[in-house]
């Protein structure tokens, strides 16, 4: 431990030092518990502040952590806009199961309807929770707030209460394409002019993503060797990704103008891309 700027003082605070572990005294242990008690009598951490340390703490974890700045910035954005309003400046060690309600079940409004978030935006209520638990759990862990079970779980606990996702709001999903008229579609699509309408005949041969589709670099694509070779960091499960690219794909590829000094594949905003694949797939 440090004892002092200068020879002089430590050799003076060294001989306290010693008594004190002569009489079975731990001087670090001192130190660090009056540490401690200042630490306490400070100003209790808010919910929104543990949030904001438990974002922190997650960046660059590989299990369970912030991948990317979006997922981050989505973890921020649904805390800030949705619970620090309600327990923002509520201690963190006293939020509770009232508390927590008050932030799912609050007021809202969706496609000219109002009523709780929990029942109109579901989706975003469910990860909200999930999110205010996890925080409320770093919390625990960090000493912030008793140990014990979490008020914001759903198991056993605010299932009680509140109806389960899947009953709320039942999934709507897209008319998928009949395999029949696969052929037609494809057809269809080779005949439209522009960048999307490539991308999407792209996607389909590769099954890949879109967002992976519009990411794609020529770097990524090698022609001879037929293959498309993604990198972790752009793929969900955050493991590079090996494509096997059929005749078609490379074809198609091959006929792609290259923009000096852009790499991307598909040249054009990801927004006026994403638009133009789902006005494609909607018209067909």
């Amino acid at each position: 431990m440090g004892i002092g700027p200068s020879l002089a003082d430590a050799r003076a605070k060294v001989k306290l030092l010693a008594a004190e572990v002569e009489k079975g005294v731990d001087p670090i242990e001192e130190r660090q518990a009056k540490r401690r008690k200042n630490t306490k009598a400070e100003k209790p951490m808010t919910f929104a502040e543990a949030a904001s340390a438990y974002i922190d703490a997650k960046v660059d974890v590989d299990e369970g952590g912030f991948k990317n700045p979006k997922h981050r910035q989505q973890w921020h954005n649904t805390l800030e806009t949705y619970a620090n309003p309600i327990i923002g400046n509520v201690p963190v060690a006293d939020v509770n199961t009232d508390f927590v309600l008050r932030v799912l079940q609050q007021e809202t409004t969706a496609k000219g309807k109002a009523g709780p978030l929990w029942n109109l935006k579901t989706e975003t209520a469910s990860r909200l929770r999930g999110r205010i638990e996890k925080v409320l759990s770093w919390a625990a862990f960090r000493g912030l707030r008793a140990k014990g079970d979490n008020p914001a779980r759903w198991k056993g606990h605010l299932e009680t209460e509140l109806v389960a996702c899947k009953d709320l709001r039942k999934p709507k999903h897209h008319a998928a394409l009949p395999y029949a008229e696969v052929g037609a579609f494809m057809a269809n699509l080779r005949e439209r002019e522009g960048v999307a309408a490539g991308a999407l005949e792209f996607s389909i041969l590769t099954a890949a993503r879109s967002g992976e589709v519009r990411g794609a670099t020529w770097d990524e694509i090698d022609l001879e060797a037929k293959v498309w070779t993604i990198d972790g960091s752009r793929m969900k499960a955050g493991k590079e990704h090996r494509v096997a690219l059929c005749d078609e794909a490379i074809t198609l590829l091959a006929a792609l103008p290259r923009k000096e000094g852009n790499p991307l594949v598909f040249i054009g905003t990801a927004k006026t891309v994403r638009r133009h694949i789902k006005l494609d797939i909607i018209a067909a």
